[in-house]
């Protein structure tokens, strides 16, 4: 059962993060921004390298957060 819990979590969780990064690699084209661009291609790749849940969602919060860091010079 465990087993099967986690393959739909890191299944979730590489749909939610590839989808978040098609929306940064656009509007990282549309704006000229490498950080959305390069972020985003990062999000829609790192799902099928990354083993487990809690591992792709902490890969997955930190590229997300990155270039907004960046764009609100936090970072």
């Amino acid at each position: 059962m465990a087993q099967t819990y986690d393959k739909d979590v890191t299944f979730f969780l590489g749909i939610l993060f590839s989808s978040v990064g098609g929306v940064y690699f656009f509007y990282g084209r549309k704006s000229y921004d490498a950080s959305f661009l390069v972020c985003g291609v990062l999000l829609m790749l790192y799902p099928y390298f990354v083993p487990g849940a809690l591992l792709m969602t902490v890969v997955g919060v930190a590229l997300v957060m990155f270039p907004i860091a960046r764009k609100n010079e936090w970072v």
